[in-house]
């Protein structure tokens, strides 16, 4: 018994000892968490901070106030207006009242088909949510030079901490927020560097999803890369610097006839026999479409026709100025591209490619000259020294819509196209000779091409001419047709430097 009481006594006394031990220990701790967080009230925003919860933005005219160059509040309002003083114009004015609306419709359905073609508008900016921890755009963000965004998805979803420190980065544009906070809370605004101090999450992303890019300097194309950091965290996104491509829309008119659609371009040599026989068949389908011919005969002979644009060129100046001249007069939406030795039938049906054209997104589509298409594909590798060039006959793929109509890289030379399409790829005038493939080497890339075979021209049959000065013509245009050893040489050191091309197949 002794023995057990004594065993008792001193567990008792244990279990007091580590009691105050525990109460000590509890004391001491918390002490230290005390004077830690003393220590950081020193380094916090003091009190003239807004309360967490009053979150509101700059007034409207204090933010009319900003964003502005030249006089104009270059921000994404989508609304603009310009007053009516001298020499300011509001373009509809020159319209009269009664044709107005109708003009308005089919300026919308020629703007709606000139978007579709350059893939406007653009897809909304692809945003991260936040993980790291930055919800942030990665991908479509755009601004006009000079002009100010929004900066979609910016959000902050890290850590809760005492203080919140984010920095953002800017190299082409400055930084800025249309939130109203003091200047000790938002550091740096309109400035290339902009830093966020505040000791409340809510606050940091009402300050993020109102903060504002602004580019400074005229550089259409360029890529900005923003970045956002918060302690050992960064993110970076670009913003691209881009000037919109001004729309080049052509009226064709309340009732959409096709002389307001398409003009016809041919270029002439020497062959004003094979022209008129090309003319007279135009005439008998279309008998008031614009045909423009470009001719660089020796002497040229004159055409009555009141629809015919006749333009005369020095003698021989060649194949591709002539086509050069032609498209350049063009003033419609399409151009038919045709040989002065084509003839048109029934089975010439212009409208059949109109309609591709207007439902698709091709810029060139070709038909048939006799039964052939001529299609081929231009596959492109690149290589160290330049690229190696591949043509194969043929096509990758059906265009949808159209079962008679395929996708390819280069067509036979009797096809409608986009008129601007074709000026801006050009043909280059120093091919006087045989050319045509080296068109769409030209225009690979940039134009889309199609061929429907169900739209088909026919090819003037040869007759053996008995008129002395057909024969004469004849002798000389064959002197002409056929490229020689030194122009052949030149188109190939042409495709070496100007197209930056190695080498080139065929099969």
């Amino acid at each position: 018994m002794l023995f057990l009481s004594f065993n008792s006594w001193r567990c008792q006394k244990q279990w007091i000892h580590l009691k105050w031990l525990l109460v000590f220990s509890f004391l001491l701790v918390s002490g230290l968490v005390l004077h830690f967080f003393r220590n950081q009230q020193e380094y916090l925003p003091k009190s003239n901070f807004p309360a967490p919860l009053v979150l509101k933005l700059l007034p409207q005219e204090e933010i009319r106030k900003l964003f502005n160059y030249d006089g104009l509040w270059l921000f994404p309002q989508r609304q603009c207006q310009c007053e009516k003083q001298s020499g300011n114009y509001i373009f509809q004015d020159s319209y009269n009242k009664s044709e107005l609306e109708a003009v308005k419709v089919r300026r919308k359905a020629e703007f709606e088909h000139f978007q579709r073609r350059e893939g406007l508008p653009h897809p909304p900016p692809l945003l991260v949510q936040p993980n790291i921890p930055f919800g942030y755009p990665i991908y479509g963000v755009e601004v006009m030079p000079f002009h100010t965004i929004l900066i979609p998805g910016l959000q902050f979803n890290g850590i809760k901490v005492p203080l919140y420190k984010v920095t953002l980065k800017a190299l082409l544009g400055t930084l800025n927020t249309l939130s109203d906070t003091p200047d000790n809370e938002v550091l740096g605004r309109g400035e290339k560097h902009l830093t966020i101090l505040t000791t409340s999450q809510n606050r940091l992303n009402f300050i993020l999803q109102h903060l504002t890019y602004t580019s400074t300097v005229y550089q259409s194309g360029a890529v900005d890369i923003v970045s956002i950091e918060f302690g050992g965290s960064v993110a970076k996104f670009p913003v691209n610097i881009n000037q919109p491509i001004i729309p080049k829309l052509f009226d064709p008119g309340p009732e959409r006839k096709l002389k307001n659609l398409v003009t016809i371009a041919t270029k002439t040599f020497l062959r004003p026999h094979k022209l008129q026989i090309l003319l007279k068949s135009i005439r008998e389908f279309y008998p008031d479409v614009t045909v423009i011919v470009a001719d660089d005969s020796e002497k040229p002979e004159k055409i009555n026709d009141n629809y015919v644009e006749h333009y005369i060129m020095p003698f021989g100046k060649g194949w591709f100025a002539g086509r050069n001249l032609a498209v350049s007069q063009v003033s419609t939406k399409y151009v038919l591209w045709v040989d002065d030795d084509f003839l048109f039938t029934k089975t010439t049906k212009i409208e059949a490619l109109v309609d591709v054209l207007e439902k698709t997104e091709m810029d060139v589509v070709g038909g048939s000259v006799s039964g052939n298409v001529f299609q081929f594909k231009l596959l492109m590798e690149q290589g160290e020294d330049g690229n190696c060039m591949h043509k194969r006959a043929g096509y990758f793929q059906t265009l949808d819509g159209f079962p008679s109509c395929v996708v390819t890289s280069g067509v036979v030379n009797f096809f409608l196209a986009h008129t601007e399409s074709l000026q801006k790829v050009g043909f280059d005038p120093r091919l006087q000779r045989v050319a045509h493939t080296e068109f769409f080497i030209d225009g690979l890339g940039s134009l889309r091409v199609a061929s429907c075979s169900n739209v088909i021209v026919s090819h003037q049959f040869h007759v053996q001419a008995s008129d002395p000065n057909q024969v004469a013509l004849e002798k000389t245009y064959k002197q002409f047709r056929t490229n020689t050893q030194d122009q052949i040489k030149f188109k190939l050191s042409l495709h070496y430097f100007k197209n930056h091309l190695h080498c080139y197949t065929q099969a």
